[in-house]
């Protein structure tokens, strides 16, 4: 693969800056669309924090524990070893034994791999563990459907969502193989409402008693900030799901610029058209994916399948070197952008408990695309006349996901 000459930051450099009223406009257009399609209500007056790579993210988290004097609860699908993975069990645990309501959801797959000693000493502090969909007590019907999401929510005040996992390998700043990039946010305002309920969704699952008790409280959010954002919950049920309508939506509306940024991408036919039509209608679409360090290649070996038809139609595709990259972000035309725990694979589409924030805010968004700006750096992107060349061995592999794409 080759970097082709000029190919970064080009839009930056072509497009012209709208007015505030064109800004706006545009906004009032996307928040619209999404509150009729979706039938989930946007709120006001949010500030969101994009936090990048462990170095930001976990002491953000950490600190907000710490600081909690009511109530804490967190879900993540990951948990699993290594110094952060023992840090946030002390925060957690200290807490708990001050008399703050400790609350933690664990995926019954993604956190298997969690010590032993560590959970005990959560349990042995106080901590409410709950596992979610434990396989070896699931029907076969539920064992594909994972609880993805991840989500703190700290005195109904404070939350957090994104890709972060809680484990070593997101410690660092994505310096190499062993720090992977990710992308978590920082949230206050209305917003929070909506992370607390993706937890408790859950939780409710997960315990017969009451969702509230005495600790709960229910505090005005300050509105200080500027960001709308609607909080979309992707739940493992049948039919259409809102995370494929969010998805939808988004993509139809670019304009003049969509960038994905996501660590599986391994779509079906449908969503592939809906990208390649993007770029067909004049719209600069851009993917950034895990390159040589991926953590599950039979999944990106499932999108490679698609690599050269979206090359052949416009669509950039980016290899990003240095690590694993699990981040799980979309910026549409510099004034939207969702963040959260789903990727663009069947499995967060069609299977999984997931969590998005859909934001309105052009500077957030600013942030998110300078990240991104900074990510092509460390990126090679997909040559299409060399893709075409490649391999009968190549091929085949790609060919041989078909029949299990659709839990990938």
């Amino acid at each position: 693969m080759t970097v082709a000459p000029g190919s970064v930051g080009s839009f930056s450099t072509r497009q012209e800056a709208d007015s505030p009223a064109a800004v706006a406009q545009r906004k009032q257009e996307l928040r619209r669309r999404l509150e009729r399609l979706i039938g989930i209500a946007a709120t006001e007056g949010n500030t969101l924090l994009p936090l990048r790579n462990g170095d930001e993210i976990f002491p953000a988290m950490l600190s907000a524990v710490r600081a909690a004097r009511y109530t804490v609860d967190m879900t993540t699908f990951v948990y699993w070893r290594g110094q952060i993975a023992r840090d946030f069990a002390a925060a957690l645990a200290a807490k708990a034994a001050e008399g703050v309501r400790v609350r933690l959801l664990l995926d019954g797959f993604g956190g298997r791999l969690i010590e032993n000693d560590v959970l005990e000493t959560m349990v042995r502090a106080g901590v409410d563990v709950a596992w979610f969909r434990r396989p070896v007590r699931l029907s076969p019907l539920k064992q594909n459907h994972r609880c993805h999401r991840k989500v703190l929510v700290v005195d109904a005040v404070t939350a957090f969502t994104g890709g972060v996992g809680i484990a070593e390998e997101w410690c660092g700043d994505a310096r190499h193989p062993g720090e992977w990039r990710d992308t978590h946010v920082q949230v206050t305002g209305p917003a929070v409402d909506g992370l607390a309920a993706a937890f408790a969704q859950n939780w409710a699952e997960c315990r017969e008693e009451g969702l509230y008790d005495e600790h709960d409280q229910f505090p005005r959010h300050q509105q200080s900030g500027g960001a709308v954002v609607q909080v979309v919950r992707g739940s493992a049920s049948v039919g259409w799901q809102d995370m494929q309508t969010l998805m939808r939506v988004v993509i139809t509306s670019a304009r003049r610029r969509l960038r994905l940024a996501t660590a599986y991408f391994a779509p079906d036919r449908y969503f592939v058209e809906l990208l390649c039509q993007a770029a067909e209608r004049g719209v600069e679409v851009e993917i950034l994916l895990p390159g040589p360090h991926t953590d599950k290649r039979v999944c990106q070996l499932a999108g490679e399948r698609f690599y050269q038809e979206l090359a052949r139609r416009g669509v950039r595709v980016w290899h990003f070197q240095p690590t694993m990259m699990h981040a799980k972000v979309i910026t549409v035309d510099g004034v939207a952008a969702l963040v959260g725990s789903t990727n663009f694979n069947r499995r967060s589409l069609d299977h999984d408990e997931e969590v998005m924030l859909a934001v309105l805010d052009e500077h957030f968004t600013a942030r998110l695309d300078t990240h991104f700006d900074e990510d092509l750096l460390r990126s090679e992107r997909i040559d299409p006349l060399r893709w075409e060349r490649r391999g009968f061995l190549q091929r085949v592999q790609e060919a041989a996901t078909a029949p299990v794409r659709h839990f990938l």
